[in-house]
């Protein structure tokens, strides 16, 4: 895949030693839009472009046909378009900047900024020290900046792929997606749960105005604990991660213990890619206005320092405060991140440090539930609060995660891992069980003061070489993963008993009803349970007839120790309650086969053992803990790159052990298998100059089979929705209509749902539309200045935004995000 954005900055770099500045290659390149020009001529000259692509979709070229050297085929591309490069060296190239180039009303209009020196290298070297905007690892290495974007800047061209490192989606035997910055920025997204609206095969579980994100990867719960950080896991924020600080979100879908580490869940992966320091310095300052009173302020620094710009610096502070557009609600977020890294000839590190705090005033419960003997009432109003006002949740995160590589030979690195995280979460809230289908309901008000640290380390290798015809990537990783949570061991206070209220007329305690200075806090908690999951990893990745034929062979052998404790006061606190072990290897096979360079198809088959979840507060077993279990994946698939678009599909069978709260009884339990199929159809890029589109459609059929005494094998798995639809899109409008204005809109669609094992109880489908618009123009100091607006849920619809795992959740109002960026 070509055309690719990075930081407003453009690099040539050969793709190989054998393709010399001084080769003539044979081109066939037609008139038209540069962009599909410009990702034709990576293809043909076997040489990578990085670029903004945004920033040339207004521009056109009058192409190319005949043998030229790669250098003169450039500048006859870029010639009449206001964009130009000079060779200063042998090996260097200084490029002008053409940010700002989609700023003017005709391409020769552009506006020529500073420039900025980048030097070429072979794309199989080392991500020495001055090789400028690019800041790439090697193949072997991951520190350093993410694959670039595809045509349109909004997703990547490639993603982490765990102990396999980097890898092109093109050539990947899974389906990963990864979203940009760039995309972040322009959604205005505020959490991981804005960003994973762009995938079809992903719905939020947790309501939007609680502590927490949750999630549905191919019809399996997906916890925020789950959540990756730059390949490490349990360090992330367990309730909700920020985006401020994030480069890059990474959906895997299935299985991934075989890629990393023994941890993960069965219906896919969310990984974060840290933001890093480009070659050009970064300051940037963002202000948003969220309804109903909420300002948030971000600011975002990156520099380089050192002869060849070694060392790099990127931080990010921003505050949130105010009102949401649910009664009663409030919040207060504050995120501080700093990266710091270096890239030298051999050796490559980075630091991530992160601090992050949310207080939440009248939080929503992700527990809320329904009778099982009443059909599921209608949605309330979206802006009503069933919680009062002196609920609260207060939560603080802390974490410093660390990675260093050295390319021991030029294909083979070696590289280590780890970090530390320590959460702490001190609440008072509600949950509701609606009784009637007036809305009439039983508001319980609950505590569970916990701390949660998380501990991971890993080590590895890799390396590519050749036997006779057949290429190799080997590699081998061992982890340790720790997850500690603390809880329990105080006195229960006397809180109020369960009283009656109304989904759709609440009734709300008075502010002096709790005396919440005297609850117990999460400080020096005893310990409840911990998970330590160990592993090895081994894959070999075997490659034929330049790359046609890949095939990855490998697997883990996974350990997983899961024990709890007693954390009732009194002679037995601490005293071990169950203590899980279970070790085996778990294999993987995958395969691409790909008969042109643009079309891949591919399939593979996943063991993973993981942990099952614990029993939730609102269980009549809260706190329980089960076994560890097995989950398989069976997947097949194929993938197209269009030159400035692509398009995905996919067939997968995913199997997982069965856990479920059962509204009836309020139990939680394991039984039984849970087995889904289904299909998945996206596509992504910039079908046409000024048209970016990103969205898909997923069908599952999610079934239950092997459940105790038979009782529901066949009936469908509760929460799974038969049909789910994400579309968002961006249309700029013509530089002679108005320079600089884009258009944005999104629409998203879930199927009913069944709320229980018995099928007895459903929820409706329901559809929300998003607009918006994006002007960028050139701020007084000849840097850009972006404005953007949008309204998310257009009509203010009321509905059930989730049913899963035995719980219920609304989905937020019309909600208005107005900001404005300008760097400085």
């Amino acid at each position: 895949m070509a055309g690719m954005a990075l930081a407003g900055t453009s690099v040539l770099v050969l793709a190989s030693a054998a393709a010399r500045a001084d080769d003539a290659v044979a081109l066939s390149i037609p008139n038209g839009p540069l962009e599909p020009a410009l990702v034709r001529f990576t293809e043909q000259a076997k040489v990578k472009l990085v670029y903004g692509t945004d920033l040339t979709q207004a521009l056109t070229t009058t192409g190319l046909e005949g043998s030229f050297q790669p250098l003169e085929a450039l500048g006859r591309l870029l010639d009449g378009t206001g964009l130009s490069y000079r060779r200063v060296s042998p090996s260097t190239l200084t490029l002008v900047n053409p940010r700002y180039a989609q700023l003017g009303g005709k391409p020769e209009e552009t506006v020529r900024l500073d420039e900025i020196v980048v030097e070429g290298r072979p794309a199989g070297g080392s991500a020495a020290a001055g090789d400028g905007g690019r800041g790439l690892p090697p193949p072997t290495g991951t520190v350093g900046q993410p694959p670039p974007p595809f045509a349109g800047g909004q997703v990547a061209t490639g993603a982490r792929l765990g102990l396999l490192g980097n890898r092109s989606v093109l050539t990947t035997p899974f389906n990963v997606t990864g979203y940009t910055e760039k995309l972040i920025q322009d959604q205005q997204s505020r959490s991981l749960a804005d960003v994973v609206l762009n995938d079809s095969s992903v719905r939020n579980d947790a309501p939007p105005f609680s502590e927490r994100d949750s999630f549905f990867i191919r019809g399996f719960s997906v916890v925020n604990l789950d959540v990756g950080f730059d390949g490490l896991f349990y360090l992330a924020n367990p309730r909700r991660v920020f985006t401020e600080g994030v480069e890059r979100v990474e959906i895997l879908k299935g299985p991934s213990a075989f890629l990393n580490g023994g941890t993960g869940r069965v219906g896919g992966t969310i990984n974060l890619i840290p933001k890093r320091a480009y070659d050009e310095p970064l300051t940037r300052l963002t202000t948003t206005y969220l309804s109903d009173s909420q300002v948030w302020t971000h600011a975002d620094l990156g520099r380089r320092f050192g002869p060849s710009k070694e060392w790099g610096v990127r931080t990010n502070l921003s505050y949130r405060n105010g009102s949401t557009p649910l009664d009663k609600n409030a919040i207060e977020v504050g995120v501080a991140t700093l990266g710091l890294d270096y890239r030298g000839e051999r050796l490559r590190a980075s630091l991530d440090l992160v601090h992050n705090s949310q207080n939440i005033t009248a939080p929503t419960s992700l527990f809320n539930s329904v009778s099982p003997n009443i059909p599921i009432p209608r949605a309330p109003n979206n802006r009503l609060n069933t919680s009062s006002s002196l609920e609260y949740i207060d939560t603080r995160q802390n974490m410093a995660a660390g990675r260093v590589e050295y390319d021991i030979l030029p294909d083979t690195t070696i590289y280590a891992a780890g970090g530390v995280s320590r959460y702490n979460e001190d609440f008072l809230t509600s949950f509701y069980q609606v009784t009637s289908l007036t809305g009439q309901a039983t508001n319980t008000l609950s505590i569970q003061p916990q701390e949660i640290q998380g501990l991971t380390g890993e080590v590895g290798l890799r390396t590519k070489f050749q036997t006779g015809m057949l290429g190799h990537y080997l590699t081998v990783s061992a982890v340790e993963a720790n997850n500690r949570n603390y809880r329990g061991g105080f006195v229960q206070p006397a809180l109020p008993a369960p009283f009656q209220t109304n989904i759709y007329d609440p009734i709300h305690l008075a502010r002096g009803s709790v005396n919440t200075r005297l609850l117990p806090r999460s400080d020096n908690r005893p310990l409840f349970t911990e998970l330590s999951a160990r592993s090895v990893g081994i894959a070999d990745t075997l490659s034929l007839g330049e790359d046609r034929f890949l095939l990855t062979l490998g697997g883990r052998f996974q350990e997983i120790d899961q024990q709890s404790y007693n954390i009732t006061l009194g002679p037995s606190l601490g005293n071990q309650t169950s203590n899980y072990q279970r070790g085996r290897f778990s294999p993987a096979i995958a395969a691409v086969f790909r008969p042109t360079d643009n079309l891949s198809f591919y399939g593979n088959y996943i063991e993973a053992l993981e942990p099952t979840a614990t029993a939730p507060v609102a269980a009549i077993n809260a706190n329980e803990v089960f076994p560890p279990a097995v989950s398989r994946q069976q997947e097949i698939g194929a993938k197209y790159d269009f030159g400035t678009f692509a398009v995905t599909a996919s067939l997968f069978e995913i199997e997982q052990p069965n856990a479920f709260t059962d509204p009836a009884t309020r139990r939680f339990s394991v039984s039984g298998l849970q087995r889904n199929r289904g299909a998945e159809l996206s596509v992504f890029g910039e079908p046409l100059p000024g048209v970016r589109l990103l969205g898909g459609v997923t069908f599952l059929d999610g079934r239950l089979v092997n459940i105790a005494n038979r009782q529901f094998n066949g009936n469908v798995a509760p929460g799974v929705p038969d049909v789910a639809f994400n579309l968002y899109g961006e249309v700029d409008l013509p530089p002679w209509l108005a320079p600089g204005l884009t258009l944005t809109g999104r629409a998203i669609y879930t199927s009913g749902q069944f709320y229980n094992q018995a099928n007895t109880q459903r929820v409706p489908d329901w559809t929300r539309f998003d607009a918006g618009l994006r002007y960028t123009f050139e701020g007084a100091s000849g840097k850009p200045v972006t404005v953007r607006a949008i309204v998310e849920n257009v009509f203010d619809n009321s509905y059930w935004a989730s049913a899963a795992r035995g719980f219920l959740a609304v989905g937020a109002p019309r909600t208005v995000i107005v900001s404005a960026t300008v760097d400085f």
